[in-house]
């Protein structure tokens, strides 16, 4: 069924709202913003670097109290073993099966226990002991990761970016923002969030965007812009196939940015 130009302006109206709320809980962050919610149109995970102490997980907790979602929290330590995060063999469902997953400080795990996400983050199901069980939908993970350069902190192997949509780095805050947390927040206390909207809006939201009609050209573009990865530098993060699909969808909601443009679309696509 084709969509109405009165389903889009709604839902523009929708996003705008979010946009506010989450403007509310990080303040100075408003490019930040708006890819977070883009990705979240587009069905993609995010990954947020940065230094800590910059708001990245009051973002996502931030994100999971305006909307009506199931969400859980996972604290990634050197310690936290694979069955930590998808369940145990009995089967007692992991912190994995929630609508929205906070992967807080991925990098500090070990490899083994962070390639536990990865089944998990590209087909939304998880097998243990050889039984498979799906994930509740919508289903995204939004992760937190330290600089490398930081101790204690492992990279994430490629195959782990590949699941990401966007790599968005949290830059520190201007002195004008610095000054309106002073003024406008307590210690201790987080800010007050009002639920903006709820599972069932987001899903008509993203059913949306992906009915979205595609030109060619627009198609044409995306195939050069991933098949560009695979040129030049060998050191290079090379685009799997896979990335064309979300990067198509994230197209419409980077269109409702103030100031849109091809490069702000390209440049924070993790897999590129």
């Amino acid at each position: 069924m084709p969509i109405s130009e009165a389903d889009i302006e709604k839902h523009a109206d929708d996003v705008k709202t979010l946009k506010a709320a989450l403007n509310e809980v990080l303040f100075g962050k408003e490019e930040l913003i708006d890819l977070v919610v883009t990705g979240l149109l587009a069905r993609g995970h995010i990954l947020l670097e940065g230094l800590p102490g910059l708001g990245k997980t009051e973002l996502v907790k931030g994100l999971s109290k305006t909307l009506k979602l199931e969400t859980k929290r996972i604290q990634f330590t050197p310690d936290l073993l694979p069955g930590d995060i998808t369940g145990n063999p009995v089967f007692q469902e992991g912190p994995l099966f929630a609508n929205l997953v906070l992967a807080d400080e991925i990098n500090r795990a070990s490899p083994k226990t962070q390639s536990a996400l990865l089944e998990a983050m590209q087909e939304h199901r998880v097998t243990v002991l050889g039984e498979t069980h799906q994930l509740p939908k919508p289903f995204y993970v939004l992760a937190t990761q330290n600089p490398i350069e930081l101790e204690g902190t492992y990279p994430l192997p490629e195959a782990q970016l590949d699941r990401f949509l966007f790599k968005l780095d949290v830059t520190r805050n201007s002195a004008e923002t610095l000054e309106q947390i002073v003024k406008g927040r307590e210690m201790g206390v987080e800010p007050e969030v009002k639920e903006v909207m709820t599972g069932e809006t987001l899903q008509s939201m993203m059913d949306v965007v992906r009915k979205i009609y595609l030109p060619d050209v627009v198609a044409n573009y995306i195939a050069r812009l991933v098949d560009g990865t695979h040129t030049g530098s060998q050191k290079r993060r090379k685009a799997s196939n896979s990335a064309q699909v979300p990067v198509r969808l994230s197209v419409w909601p980077l269109q409702q940015r103030r100031e849109p443009s091809s490069k702000a679309a390209s440049m924070p696509v993790s897999r590129t």
